[in-house]
C-alpha cells in the first residue's frame, strides 16, 4: 500500500498530461502514467517524476478497449494498492467538416475520449467506493460547451464528458467521491505550436486575455479538485479559456 495518495493518469506521457503528472507529483502523489506502450522513451519522464521523491509506474492500455482498462486498474492496485484520484486526460482530434468527416474518424474520436473515460472510470469506481473516498477529474473542452465548426466528432465526445462527469458526480457524492471536469481552451502545445502566427494572432483575438493557456496552468486547475481544497466541489465543470467563452 502507497503511503501517499495515488494518482492514475490517462494519456499522461506529453501536453497536458504530462504536466498534470508533473504538478501532482510536486505536491506529493504517486503517480501512475497510463500508456497504450512502454517504450525506452518513458524513462525520462519517470525521472522527471521520481525527483519529487514519489513513485512512478507506467500502465499499459488503449482506453477504447473495455477489457484493457480492466487489467491497467488491476495492475495500479496491486501496484499502489490504492488510487485516490483519477483524471480521464486522454484524447484524439480528427477534425473535419461534417460533409467530409468518415464514419470511422467520428467514431474514433468518440471511443477515446468518450466511451474511453467511461471504461477507465467504471473500473476504477469499484475501489474508490470500498475507499469511500475519491476524485474522478475529467478533460473535457471548451468546444464541448460552445461548439465548434470542423469539430463535431470532438465537440460531441466532450460535450459527452460534461454529462457524463454531472451524472456520475450525483450517483456517488454519498460515498465521498467528487466527480468534477475542466475544459480547457486554446492552450500552447505541441498541435497549436505548429499554428501560423496569423492563425494565432485570430485565436488571441477571440480571447479577453489576448494569449493561450499553458499546460500547466491547466494543471494546477486539476490539482486543486484533488486536493483537499475542493471537499465541497463535484458536479463542476471548470473552463480554462482566458474568458473565451463566458
Amino acid at each position: 500500500m502507497s503511503e501517499n495518495k495515488v494518482a492514475l493518469i490517462t494519456g499522461a506521457t506529453r501536453g497536458i498530461g504530462k504536466e498534470i503528472a508533473l504538478e501532482l507529483a510536486e505536491n506529493g502523489f504517486d503517480i501512475a502514467v497510463n500508456c497504450r506502450r512502454k517504450d525506452d522513451s518513458l524513462e525520462e519522464l519517470r525521472k522527471e517524476i521520481e525527483k519529487n521523491g514519489v513513485r512512478c509506474e507506467f500502465v499499459e492500455a488503449d482506453v477504447a478497449n473495455f477489457e484493457q482498462c480492466e487489467a491497467m486498474v488491476k495492475d495500479t492496485i496491486e501496484k499502489f494498492g490504492r488510487i485516490d484520484v483519477l483524471v480521464n486526460n486522454a484524447g484524439i482530434t480528427r477534425d473535419g467538416l461534417i460533409m467530409r468527416m468518415k464514419k470511422e474518424d467520428f467514431e474514433a474520436v468518440v471511443d477515446v475520449n468518450l466511451t474511453g473515460t467511461f471504461n477507465v472510470t467504471r473500473n476504477v469506481i469499484p475501489y474508490m467506493i470500498k475507499q469511500k473516498s475519491g476524485r474522478i477529474i475529467s478533460l473535457s473542452s471548451v468546444v464541448g460547451v460552445a461548439g465548434n465548426a470542423g469539430q463535431t466528432n470532438y465537440s460531441a465526445s466532450k460535450a459527452g464528458i460534461i454529462g457524463f462527469t454531472k451524472s456520475l458526480a450525483k450517483e456517488v457524492a454519498s460515498r465521498n467521491i467528487l466527480v468534477n471536469a475542466v475544459a480547457p481552451g486554446f492552450i500552447d502545445t505541441d498541435m497549436t505550436k505548429v499554428l501560423s502566427d496569423t492563425v494565432k494572432d485570430g485565436i488571441h483575438a477571440q480571447i479577453p486575455l489576448k494569449r493561450m493557456g499553458t499546460p500547466r496552468e491547466v494543471a494546477k486547475v486539476v490539482k486543486f479538485l484533488a486536493s483537499e481544497d475542493s471537499s465541497y466541489v463535484t458536479g463542476q465543470v471548470i473552463n480554462i479559456d482566458g474568458g473565451m467563452v463566458m
